[in-house]
């Protein structure tokens, strides 16, 4: 995992259950080098890659 400089034109997108209020969500992108993850309140911070056998194992354990 690594911590990168913000990609304005990746993909990012929130999930449908993110509200109208978008206060408390996670964006997350597919890149070539795995799956970007930042905080969209605070995008100056940057975003975090993650490879996507790894984000698939975040994804099962919330499933769970």
């Amino acid at each position: 995992m690594k911590t990168s400089p913000t990609m304005p034109h990746a993909p990012w997108f929130k999930s449908s259950y993110s509200g109208s209020n978008n206060d408390n969500c996670v964006e997350v992108a597919g890149l070539t080098t795995g799956v970007g993850v930042r905080d969209s309140k605070d995008l100056a911070k940057g975003h975090l890659v993650v490879s996507r056998d790894a984000w698939g194992s975040v994804i099962e354990a919330v499933a769970r």
